[in-house]
């Protein structure tokens, strides 16, 4: 059990993020709730994970699936309420797990005590809590379009001005240029602090500090002050994990965001590596096959740059993106194959693994009709492209790669009704393929992708090399394969990763053809040629 008490940590930990709402029902409701994520803290325990994400558990409308908060110290009642939540803190530390609360600063939900009071009128304190600019109606101040569709200003007819937001308009966005707005923000975080919640995931942190006017939403000239004054003003006063989410960073950036003396958060999320599968200049919807070579670059780029200067998250599926055994492995023949492979590139990695919900199982995308999906990014994706003369077989080829309600069908717990997640109706269709996929199969099957996580994480706990070692890309234009090298003064690891279903060969750096395999997702090694989506996973001690 790694001593939260010391700082980094994080460093050593792998994190598992819920996805609340399709968890586990406790109640029959169809949707998931803390009481069910109790009720399942054992599998989590027996998997080794040091941490959970949580995604929004909030008060909310739930517009945008409870990234608009409402009341950010309040537990909205269809997940349970303080009392569960703080049972679920108590349990988890028991097991040795931390939690790890998603929080929203970059807006609220229109429906926070915050923004009615902003919108009574331009005299009430709370109206400098949000970005208001004058105007005349449909006259918005600018053309900004949001992120989920529409134009970025709304229009409020008793104030006579427009407020601004990122995402949906039931989302207006925070003024961080206020002081009250920040104090406000700290002293609700050192508040989960005092809960016993050991960490922050934050969400769109690189837009807290927008302009609006300058049609800046990301990385805003004042974004570095704000993170370190956040800093100061909680995250230094434990040892907490931070992870701020960075759609717009470079290496360079997250040099910044995660410098060794803890000036701001502890790592970021950064997708250059989940946006390569898009056409340039396009959008996620815009499909193209994944560049193999592009795509080994970047992590090597990320890896070698942060080195000693900062701190890799690593993830490869999350609440916003679709199953990665889908996207880029195979979610059919090869499907175990594949799934553990993925697994190996990644968690041989510097950095602080994530996993998601369902990815220690292989859950794999859905195909729905477009009335059954949920999400209102893929909703207004859908109207406005059809609106636009798009096929509509086009337009769901798109939704079924890239929506991100693949990634929240309900977690497949059992070959039972509703796979287990729930004894009612659930909020969203299960995938179709739980009678094969589920944890309980998992469990039972010593070779499955569940166990060959357990051993990954153990990996992690045991060898230095994994947290402190560098990192030397190998084999770099190779069409197919991903080899790299892991080194400490006194240990190496080699990790090779054959992607697609041809055999290839590949021969081992010299020196290696002796080396003990720690982990390998077929039974034995077969000297230069891997096999379909075949990963290797191989140690020796450094000699001078």
């Amino acid at each position: 059990m790694l001593d939260k008490t010391k700082p980094g940590w994080w460093r050593q930990a792998v994190l598992y993020q819920i996805y609340p709402k399709s968890f586990q029902d406790s109640n029959g409701d169809g949707i998931g709730d803390l009481e069910g994520i109790i009720r399942r803290l054992d599998y989590l325990e027996k998997l080794g994970v040091d941490g959970i994400w949580l995604s929004p558990v909030y008060a909310s409308p739930q517009v945008d699936n409870g990234y608009d908060v409402a009341d950010y110290c309040a537990i909205d009642p269809m997940f349970g309420d303080m009392e569960q939540m703080r049972t679920l803190i108590r349990e988890a530390r028991r097991r040795g797990i931390s939690i790890i609360m998603d929080m929203v600063l970059n807006h609220t939900s229109d429906q926070h005590r915050w923004f009615r009071e902003a919108c009574k009128s331009r005299d009430n304190p709370y109206h400098d809590y949000y970005v208001w600019r004058d105007g005349i109606p449909g006259q918005p101040p600018n053309d900004m379009r949001a992120t989920f569709g529409g134009a970025a200003w709304d229009w409020v007819p008793g104030v006579k001005q427009y407020y601004f937001h990122q995402f949906a308009p039931q989302q207006p966005d925070l003024n961080w240029e206020n002081p009250e707005v920040r104090r406000s923000l700290y002293d609700m975080l050192l508040w989960w602090v005092e809960q016993g919640v050991e960490g922050f995931r934050l969400d769109v942190m690189d837009q807290i500090a927008k302009e609006p006017d300058r049609y800046i939403t990301a990385n805003g000239p004042r974004l570095h002050e704000y993170l370190r004054e956040m800093s100061a003003s909680v995250f230094q006063k434990s040892c907490l994990v931070t992870v701020g989410e960075a759609w717009g960073a470079d290496p360079e950036r997250a040099r910044l965001y995660s410098a060794p003396d803890g000036s701001e958060l502890s790592m970021v999320f950064q997708f250059e590596q989940m946006e390569l599968d898009q056409q340039p200049g396009g959008e996620k919807w815009d499909l193209m096959d994944l560049p193999f070579v592009e795509m080994k670059r970047s992590f090597a780029r990320w890896q070698t740059e942060l080195h000693g200067r900062g701190w890799n998250s690593l993830f490869l599926d999350n609440h916003d993106l679709p199953r990665i055994v889908s996207r880029w492995g195979d979610d059919g023949k090869y499907r175990v194959q594949s799934a553990k492979m993925l697994a190996t590139m990644l968690h041989g990695m510097q950095g602080t693994p994530y996993i998601y919900q369902g990815e220690e199982l292989g859950m794999t995308n859905i195909r729905l009709p477009i009335e059954d999906y949920r999400d209102l990014e893929t909703l207004n994706l859908y109207r406005t492209r059809i609106a636009a003369g798009v096929p509509e077989r086009e337009v769901m080829a798109s939704v079924y790669a890239k929506s991100r309600d693949n990634a929240r069908t309900p977690m497949q717990w059992n070959d039972g009704p509703a796979a287990g997640f729930t004894t009612g109706t659930p909020w969203m269709p299960v995938n179709p393929n739980y009678r094969e996929i589920n944890a309980a199969a998992a469990l039972a099957d010593e070779n499955s992708v569940f166990h060959y996580y357990r051993r990954l994480i153990a990996l992690r706990k045991k060898l230095p090399v994994l947290v402190e070692g560098d990192f030397v890309l190998l084999a770099e234009d190779d069409p197919q394969i991903f080899a790299y090298l892991r080194r400490t003064g006194e240990e190496e690891l080699l990790v090779v990763c054959s992607f697609g279903e041809e055999q290839t060969r590949y021969a081992l750096p010299e020196g290696w053809e002796n080396a003990e395999v720690l982990l390998s997702n077929y039974p034995e090694a077969v000297g230069s040629l891997f096999r379909p989506w075949e990963a290797r996973m191989l140690y020796r001690k450094r000699t001078c």
